[in-house]
């Protein structure tokens, strides 16, 4: 008699039929865990939106403007000791771009995001790549950040504002995906 449960129990064999309890809890529990983890990992930026033409392009960021100066000069650097840097790519295909102007400003220990001397921009290198050494950022309003922007009109608009986990960071870096404009 055991044997015969064994055998008409689809469970006990290994398989689960879509009418199944424990199917369908199973099912639940997966779906809903997957669902958690996207609804964590979205507003931090892990993930990445897909786009039907590839590599999406990046949004600007709330307060990222603040304090902008279009055309802020080129520069070698805007002090010693803390480094801001990227990578520049094209949307859908996710080349990067050469040449691309990003201006970079913060508030230092030289001033405010309003200095003159907190502000600059620099040329993105042939892999897309970009550096510029500065002043140790100092926190603005509390947190520790650091501004950045591309606006020469090819592409979209972005503005920038990456966070740092510590007042005694000494290097931020971010990425820009750009959309042609």
């Amino acid at each position: 008699m055991e044997g015969d449960l064994e055998d008409n129990n689809p469970i006990a064999k290994g398989e689960a039929d879509m009418k199944s309890p424990f199917y369908n809890r199973r099912s639940f529990l997966v779906s809903a865990g997957l669902a958690t983890a996207v609804t964590a990992l979205e507003p931090m930026g892990l993930l990445t939106p897909a786009s039907a033409n590839g590599l999406a392009p990046t949004r600007s960021m709330r307060g990222g403007s603040n304090n902008y100066r279009p055309n802020a000069p080129m520069v070698e650097r805007l002090g010693s000791g803390f480094w801001v840097s990227g990578r520049v790519r094209r949307a859908g295909d996710g080349a990067p771009l050469e040449g691309v102007r990003i201006q970079i400003w913060a508030a230092t220990t030289l001033g405010g995001e309003r200095e003159p001397r907190n502000h600059g921009s620099v040329l993105t290198a042939a892999d897309g790549s970009f550096r510029l050494e500065m002043e140790q950022i100092v926190p603005n309003f509390g947190q520790p950040h650091a501004h950045l922007a591309y606006d020469d009109g090819a592409y979209e608009t972005v503005f920038l504002r990456p966070v740092m986990p510590s007042a005694s960071d000494t290097s931020v870096s971010t990425e820009f995906v750009l959309a042609p404009a």
